[in-house]
């Protein structure tokens, strides 16, 4: 019962974290940024990229942690 639990959440945590990294903004203008004046290079974040920012680290936690868990056989 408790494996099963941890499954699904481990899933719904793994679809969360593609959901959210998918909303991030991008961070530079790829090859195309190598010829720019590079001046937006050292922007912050703004309150809602930091926000968005720690709940995805929070979700990859979350993930990681539960796939140790599940691999290593500590539940039975």
């Amino acid at each position: 019962m408790t494996i099963s639990i941890l499954s699904w959440i481990w899933a719904l945590s793994g679809i969360f974290l593609i959901l959210l990294v998918l909303l991030h903004s991008p961070k530079g203008d790829g090859m195309g940024g190598l010829a720019a004046s590079g001046s937006s290079m050292f922007t912050s974040a703004s309150s809602a990229e930091a926000t968005l920012n720690k709940v995805t680290w929070a979700c990859l936690a979350i993930f990681l942690s539960l796939a140790i868990i599940l691999s290593a056989g500590w539940l039975k």
